[in-house]
């Protein structure tokens, strides 16, 4: 028996590594498929793993699908339901086709992993599985547009404190809560509520800045790939308030003495100084001390004298 030559050790290099990418794409292509995401009140479809050939029927397999892997959703064997969960009554049907499981209205509590398992029944004593295959149903619910309050916790003539907070309600899954200021990122102080992992979630943002000018802020809630934000103008308010400057000690010295020396100049003045002077009994003289003497003099009298008043 002749022995075929070995393949060089590049050429199985090379097919070593196209068996890998080859991997890798139908393991990528497969997640894909078992990836299905809606949100609350809506329908949604769970693709099986196995398709009937239009040569059959539903009659001849037998169908599970369970959640989980401890909880059957709907099961089908010759054409018929066998089994359904209570939950899931009137909120359930199945493709007899390709066996596409369909939920409407979706609720928050079908959120988890779904199992597709598929047997043929054309031996019923020893009925084989044809496919078993996992499907993650990711459930959303909508939060509320964020509502965005700010208030000044200290101002000055430079900067104002502000106590930012972010607050949205009534989603699901646990959301993540962002934001920015003027385009580059903040970190929050979030909290969030919730009953239960399967139940509504809300969250709150608390955020400290210090402001020194109007800047524009935005904050995020994201949600399995969904995002609702909102934006907002955080205006500085100015609280400036120029204090008055207190005259120096030197300044308030100067002003007193200068008024104190006013005052008595005033009344020495009004003390010293003559009420009246009499301007039409003095007549210029040649020096000061006869004016005065001449105005102290007493007026003289006229009468007439023998001599003169005789005819």
């Amino acid at each position: 028996m002749a022995c075929l030559p070995a393949a060089p050790p590049a050429l199985r290099r090379w097919l070593g590594l196209g068996l890998f990418m080859l991997l890798c794409l139908s393991l990528g292509y497969a997640l894909e498929k078992k990836v299905v995401k809606s949100k609350v009140g809506e329908k949604v479809g769970l693709p099986c793993c196995y398709e009937i050939p239009s040569s059959e029927s539903l009659y001849d397999y037998r169908v599970y699908w369970q959640k989980n892997t401890t909880k059957v959703v709907l099961a089908y064997a010759k054409g018929e339901k066998i089994s359904n969960h209570e939950r899931y009554d009137n909120r359930t049907e199945m493709n007899p086709r390709n066996l596409t499981l369909w939920i409407s209205p979706v609720e928050i509590l079908d959120n988890g992993s779904y199992q597709c398992i598929v047997q043929n029944l054309r031996s019923p004593q020893n009925p084989f599985v044809l496919c078993e295959e996992t499907v993650t149903l990711f459930v959303t619910a909508d939060f509320s547009k964020p509502n965005i309050t700010a208030e000044v916790s200290a101002t000055s003539c430079e900067s104002a404190e502000m106590v930012v907070r972010c607050s949205s309600h009534g989603g699901f899954p646990k959301p993540k809560i962002s934001g920015t200021l003027n385009n580059e990122s903040v970190v929050w102080n979030g909290t969030w509520v919730s009953k239960s992992s399967l139940s509504l979630y809300n969250v709150t943002g608390k955020l400290w800045l210090n402001v020194t000018k109007d800047v524009s802020f935005t904050c995020s809630v994201e949600y399995n790939g969904f995002v609702k934000s909102t934006s907002l103008l955080l205006n500085k308010t100015n609280g400036c308030i120029v204090p008055t400057v207190p005259p120096s000690y030197n300044v308030v010295t100067a002003s007193s003495i200068i008024i104190i020396t006013f005052l008595l100049a005033i009344t020495l003045a009004a003390r010293y100084l003559p009420r009246h002077v009499c301007s039409h009994c003095c007549k210029p003289q040649d020096s000061v001390e006869e004016g005065v003497k001449e105005c102290m003099k007493p007026p003289v009298t006229s009468k007439a004298t023998p001599e003169t008043s005789s005819v």
